[in-house]
Order: C-alpha cells, then structure tokens, then sequence
C-alpha cells in the first residue's frame, strides 16, 4: 500500500495537480484500498490544523504584505546603503543587508524577494551592475527571510515536531546570519572581478537621517522577537502584535497605505494562508497513515543498513532534503519530509531543534533552485529579466548556501546559542 500511496502522488505531481490535492488524493484512494474507515480522514484533517501555534502564520504572512506594499523596505535600504553603500560593490552587500532586514519582519522568502528587489533594482541597473547577477543575490538573498526569525516553514516544523517555536526562533540567528556572510563574501568578490563602482561617501549625517527614516521598521523584530524571548507575549500573540504594528506604522506614521490596499492585502493574505492551511490538513492524514503502517520506522531501518556512521546519514538526509527542495515549494516539502525523517534522525541522536534547523535552512535553498524555485520567479518578475539568465547567475550563490548548510549539520555550534 506504501507503494500505491507514493506512486501516486508523484503521478500526481507529474500531471500538475496541485499539491495539496495530490497529498490528500493519493493518501484517501490508498486508506480505501487498505479497508481504512474513511472517517479517520476528517479526524486527521482537523486535527493536523488544530493547534494555537498555527494562529501566528496567517499574522505573519499578513505582517510582512504591510510592510512590503509599504516604504518600509525602502527606508531600509536607504538605511542599509548609508552603512556599506561607499565599498566597492556596496550596492551588492545592501542587497544582502537589506534581506536580512526584512527578513526578520516577513518570515517569508517570496516577500523578502520582492520587497528589496523592487526598491534596489533601479538603482543596481543604473549603476552599472550585471542585472541578472544582481537579481540572482536578492532571490538569494531573500532564502534568508525563512531561516531569521519571524519564519513560517519554523512555525509549521514546530507544530509537526511538537517543538517550542520560541527556542526555534532564537536557534535561526547564527545560521540566517552566516547565510548573509556567505552572500555578501561571493559579492565582495564579484564587484572586485567585475570592478563595480563605489557608492556614495560614508557620512555620518547620511546615517543618521536614514536610521531616522527607517526607526519605525528597524524597531519591527525588536518589539516582535524581544516580546517573545522574555515572555511578554507567545509566538502567535506576537504575530497580532506584528499586524497592529505594521497598521500603525503604514496608516498613521508612514502614511503609505491605503484603506482600499489594505483590504487586497487582507484577501491576499487569506488566500495565501488558506492554501497553506490546506495542504497542512492533507498533510496531517498522510503523516498518520505513514505512521500507522510504520513507514518512518522502516525508512530509518533501511538508511541505518546502508551506513550507522551519523556523518554519512545526514549527507544523505541533506540529500534527500535539497533534491525535494528542487521539485516542491518549502512549506509542502517540510510538511511531507518531517515525519519521514525526524524518526532516522532521532535514532542518531540528533537533537530535533538541530535538525529543524537543517531542514528549514535546506529547503530554503529550494527557493532559488529551478523548476520550483519562488524567489527565482519573483525576482525575473521585479527585474523583467527571462528566468534562464537569473538560473545562470544565482550558481555561486545557490553554492555558498549549501556550504552555509554543510556548517549547520556538521559544525555544532548553533544548539550552544540555542541554549540547548
């Protein structure tokens, strides 16, 4: 029944059907096959979706649709360009600065994309830089907007894992971080080959007029993050909190939003989080049938025959992450691959907020990894670039992040920030 089960998803996937469908389609004519009272459906459906930690991602999407359809991503930029905009190639390096920024007010890869590239993509093009190469950074760079707290896909890793999404958050830091040093080394390196001109002159005054400019965004993860690490509110209550700060800020402070596109943005949301929600729930039946016909076990069994050495395994859960990345989007993969691989991992010995960590950072690769690659889309969409240029330029980027990952699974430092 494994077998049927998989084989026809993935014929499924091949013809096009939406995901969510092609999870709960396969796993329900599969139950039918096995004498399964199709009960158990509904049963398993609402329950995968009954859980108060999933409140925080509709705020979260939402949050970040504010502040990107606002200015807020263009003060931080303008801020960004004050700090390293004089090097050479510093356009690049704001590029890079600038995703982490928002990063840590969307939570999503797709509105980081679109919100720096829309606001740096001018600028890049009249100052000379290579528009595919400077596209392929900001796709990579907006793989950082899952992986630095506030992220979604750690949300959705969390309620499956039954882990704390607060200590997930704080382990997300040092990785998000080393993503953007990877970035911003392979920039510094390309503006030098390629001799991009130097920004404008550091200045003091400039600093301080775009820090003044940009508070109101920049104090965003502060009043988001700073709430959650000392208790003032939970990770869903500090979702609310994020949408009412981003309501003042937009309507009443930066004055950029209207009423009329605030309600677009409440139907975009919504339809964005009913799809998320969605294949969640269909999600949640095929985790238990695996579970009740003891797949996860029998995986673990196999990968262990071939290999008992941990190093080895985890090269091949990466792999095995990575390659998904490549065929489905981020949330879909890390809801299919988390009750299959958590079991394997957990007989290793690794702990689950370490792992966590590695799937989110290795799917978040995903997104700039062609045919299902988001930011890659996103960004040929602000750049009016054909998507074949962009696959081309994001290579360096696309290997650096996989470098960054390496680190992540292997070098064990991030469980010590954690507190774990």
């Amino acid at each position: 029944m494994t077998l049927l089960l998989f084989g026809l998803f993935f014929l499924f996937m091949l013809l096009g059907v939406p995901i969510a469908f092609a999870i709960g389609a396969s796993t329900l004519y599969a139950l039918h096959q096995a004498g399964v009272p199709l009960m158990v459906v509904t049963q398993q459906m609402f329950q995968g979706i009954n859980s108060f930690a999933l409140v925080a991602i509709p705020m979260f999407i939402l949050a970040g649709d504010l502040m990107a359809q606002g200015k807020v991503s263009e003060r931080l930029v303008a801020f960004a360009d004050s700090l390293v905009g004089f090097m050479r190639g510093g356009l690049s390096i704001v590029s890079v600065m600038a995703g982490m920024f928002f990063a840590a007010i969307s939570g999503s890869g797709a509105a980081t994309t679109a919100a720096v590239g829309s606001s740096l993509v001018p600028e890049l093009k009249r100052k000379g830089y290579d528009p595919a190469s400077a596209a392929s950074l900001i796709a990579a760079s907006g793989t950082i907007g899952v992986v630095i707290p506030p992220s979604v896909p750690m949300i959705i890793y969390a309620v499956i894992a039954q882990q704390s999404v607060s200590t997930l958050f704080l382990s997300g830091f040092l990785p998000g971080l080393a993503m953007g040093a990877a970035l911003i080394a392979i920039a510094i390196t390309q503006a030098y080959k390629r001799r991009y001109p130097k920004g404008t002159p550091l200045s003091l005054a400039t600093i301080l007029g775009t820090f003044k400019a940009a508070i109101w965004g920049l104090m965003t993860p502060v009043i988001i993050l700073g709430g959650i690490f000392s208790g003032i509110f939970t990770p869903s209550e500090a979702a609310v909190v994020a949408v009412n700060y981003a309501l003042l800020v937009s309507l009443f402070i930066y004055r950029d939003l209207t009423l009329g596109q605030v309600y677009r943005l409440l139907l975009r949301s919504a339809m964005t989080t009913a799809v998320i929600m969605l294949v969640i729930a269909m999600s949640a039946v095929l985790s238990w049938t695996l579970s009740s016909w003891q797949v996860p076990g029998a995986i673990a069994q196999s990968v262990l025959s071939l290999s008992t050495n941990p190093l080895v395994v985890m090269l091949l859960v990466v792999a095995v992450i990575l390659l998904t990345g490549v065929f489905i989007e981020t949330a879909s993969a890390l809801i299919i691959l988390t009750p299959v691989l958590l079991p394997l991992v957990l007989q290793l010995g690794i702990d689950p907020i370490h792992f966590g960590l590695i799937i989110v950072v290795g799917l978040s690769i995903g997104m700039i990894t062609p045919p299902v690659a988001i930011n890659l889309y996103v960004a040929s969409s602000v750049t009016q670039l054909p998507l074949e240029r962009i696959t081309r330029a994001i290579v360096p980027y696309m290997l650096g992040l996989v470098g960054v990952l390496l680190l992540v699974v292997y070098v064990p430092i991030w469980l010590g920030w954690s507190g774990s």
